[in-house]
């Protein structure tokens, strides 16, 4: 199981994090995001995948960044059509397509994207593309039907381990690829909690 702690922006606290080995990290590139990233992202060991995150962004922003930023993966949280994805695939970096999910999520919708896509994410279904800071219900993905892996996202932090631990038994997790966490971690957004994070790892046998 993977790892991925997202919308980081401080250049001594992505130092600091990284120091545990995450998998991946993320950055988001999205202007009306309060963990928006516009630094440069500092060294970082080579077994850890940046992440850059776009909501809707134009294909040549979408390059120039990954260029910019030596981006080994690229999350799109928006809109983007399987089409999108598949121009992306040039660019030899993993594409992870995020679906919000909700008690009703039709899972036919992610065919299309079967191509395109390396990874699927699944998150929360609220106001905002990400970062609401809740959990959908896991057993929703009982349903999923394509064998492509995902990351789970939404609302994990130390409080939901227990219930992550017994998920993980589960043939729901079948195809789960990674964990992605974000504001159950933060002492404020952008900044993650070193020792909280730590203790996550611990629980769960990172």
């Amino acid at each position: 199981m993977k790892l991925k702690v997202c919308g980081m922006t401080n250049t001594e606290n992505i130092k600091t994090i990284a120091e545990l080995n995450p998998d991946y990290l993320g950055f988001i590139f999205y202007e009306k995001s309060t963990r928006f990233f516009d630094g440069k992202i500092p060294d970082l060991p080579e077994h850890i995948k940046k992440v850059g995150v776009f909501v809707n962004a134009e294909i040549n922003v979408v390059m120039d960044s990954v260029k910019k930023h030596n981006l080994n993966a690229v999350q799109l949280h928006g809109n983007e059509s399987p089409e999108y994805c598949l121009k992306l695939k040039g660019l030899e970096v993993e594409i992870i397509k995020v679906f919000s999910i909700h008690d009703n999520f039709d899972f036919s919708v992610l065919r299309p994207y079967e191509t395109g896509c390396d990874y699927f994410l699944f998150d929360t279904k609220g106001k905002l593309p990400g970062g609401n800071g809740y959990t959908f219900n896991w057993n929703i993905l009982n349903k999923y039907s394509s064998t492509k892996p995902f990351f789970l996202s939404g609302g994990i932090g130390l409080e939901e381990t227990k219930e992550l631990q017994l998920f993980l038994k589960t043939e729901a997790s079948t195809y789960c690829y990674a964990i992605d966490v974000n504001s159950k971690f933060e002492i404020e957004p952008g900044l993650k909690n070193h020792k909280d994070l730590k203790q996550f790892m611990y629980e769960l046998q990172y």
